[in-house]
């Protein structure tokens, strides 16, 4: 079986979020079940591209309204990330370095998936299942079933998975021109609120669509920005199947970014190392408990809160512990936690942007980490530091609600909390300080989180099994 995956992102290539980590771990772990799968990606002028050597594989044209685009399409010559990845190269439409954030991302993002289908189109060989992941790629599904060049794709099998459903793609109706020719009779299939919203056209054209945890399922049943009642219409080939995380990158024991490497067996004396390394380099007390946020700073993930939550927690724990904080985004959200390190220099710091290997010695050198998240698909920080020996405190919500049970239920190892509030997290972090007291209960967890097995071995046969749940 051949899977041809379809993304935005795709880690070390190109990576804003858990889309890009899954996208780079999925189809190694398929390849490792005996599937044959690669990753497609659009064309970005980063680093990963300059640094790395590719070979032109194939070459067309395709039309994006009235003009003409030409691509080709390039293969990673390496083989070092344990599956093919090709990149659509369309000069002239993606000439930018990231994959968001521009004026033209809708022409963009649809230029990609126009090309990746007339690829798929020309090939001898052609995939037996492709694989769309949110809505940069949600046309896919409608384009290969409707589309009047690529009707002859509609008998390949096609998957979609929401990875966030806050984010649809929505554009207007008069742009539809920009799509290639299609059966009129199938427009009500692009539609939804009088726009085409590529997400809701994937959930209607795909044969099976999937969320990245089975809570997060259930949520969008109830809120989803207005395709509620489509995800329940069309429930019967959804299914809710839980990220893996990548064993062989986030690894405590081979880990070559942090600063000492360790098992279950010394993970006491590997995270005092890797802990004091991180509070020498931001000037805190290794003394203290050490409590680490580590994302993108915006509303779903509770980046609002921080600075009012740890300034409060801080001062009515009597400074009794620390914390450290990794990543931007919103600028008023950054602004105040910046402003916080004048205000707790012996309690508080941070690093606005994103620094991967400073993220793998947070995991390694933090007590706990804290994920006070609105929205939370499914979460994969909690499951790093799960890896790291790192207790998570989790609002509950989606994948969080999944793979976190609060340390007062049998066999609990984390902590839980109901409300993304300012409350709700100094009551959660007051539980933490009083299980980091307790030192023999505390060593016992962590060494116990340590063997926890969220790999992609298990997840990869499931979307195995679903993939075959569509032969016949």
């Amino acid at each position: 079986m051949y899977i041809l995956h379809v993304s935005a992102e795709c880690y070390p290539a190109a990576k804003v979020g858990g889309l890009g980590d899954v996208a780079g771990a999925l189809p190694k772990y398929l390849n490792k079940t005996g599937a044959t799968a690669s990753v497609v990606i659009p064309h970005y002028h980063n680093k990963f591209f300059r640094e790395h050597s590719w070979e032109n594989v194939a070459a067309g044209a395709f039309y994006l309204g009235t003009i003409e685009y030409r691509y080709n399409i390039l293969k990673e010559r390496s083989g070092m990330l344990g599956f093919d990845l090709f990149i659509a190269e369309i000069p002239g439409l993606l000439d930018e370095e990231l994959p968001y954030g521009y004026e033209n991302d809708m022409r963009r993002h649809l230029g990609f998936q126009i090309c990746v289908v007339d690829w798929i189109s020309h090939q001898p060989n052609k995939p037996d299942v492709v694989h769309c992941h949110d809505h940069p790629t949600g046309l896919i599904p409608f384009m290969m079933d409707y589309c009047n060049n690529y009707r002859h794709l509609s008998e390949i099998k096609t998957v979609f998975t929401i990875h966030s459903a806050q984010y649809q793609g929505q554009f207007g109706l008069d742009k539809t021109y920009l799509i290639p020719p299609f059966d009129e009779w199938k427009r009500g299939m692009l539609e939804w609120n009088d726009m085409v919203n590529p997400l809701a056209c994937a959930i209607k054209c795909c044969w099976r669509f999937t969320t990245v945890s089975p809570s997060y399922l259930a949520e969008l049943r109830q809120s989803a920005l207005g395709i509620e009642q489509l995800i329940t219409d069309e429930q019967q080939k959804s299914r809710g199947i839980l990220n893996g995380i990548d064993a062989d990158v986030w690894n405590a024991q081979t880990d070559e970014w942090i600063e000492q490497t360790f098992d279950a067996a010394t993970v006491t004396d590997g995270k005092m190392a890797n802990k004091r390394a991180l509070c020498d380099s931001f000037q805190l007390n290794p003394q203290l408990p050490l409590i680490v946020f580590i994302g993108r700073l915006v509303g779903d993930k509770g980046g609002d809160l921080l600075s009012d939550a740890l300034r409060q927690t801080v001062m009515r724990l009597n400074r009794e512990v620390s914390f450290l904080v990794l990543g931007s985004g919103v600028s008023e959200y950054e602004n105040a936690l910046n402003a916080l390190k004048t205000d707790l220099p012996e309690n508080f710091n941070c690093y606005i942007g994103y620094h991967e290997k400073l993220a793998h010695l947070l995991y390694a050198g933090a007590d706990f980490l804290l994920m006070p998240s609105r929205v939370e698909p499914c979460g994969l920080n909690q499951l790093y530091a799960l890896r790291y020996g790192t207790i998570p405190l989790v609002r509950s919500t989606g994948g969080l609600k999944d793979t976190v049970t609060d340390i007062a239920e049998p066999d609990g190892f984390g902590i839980r909390f109901e409300q993304a509030t300012v409350a709700s997290v100094d009551v959660a972090v007051e539980r933490a300080l009083t299980l980091y007291r307790n030192a023999p209960e505390m060593e016992k967890i962590r060494k116990r989180i340590m063997l926890f097995d969220h790999s992609w071995d298990h997840a990869a046969y499931v979307y195995l099994e679903l993939y075959r749940s569509m032969e016949g």
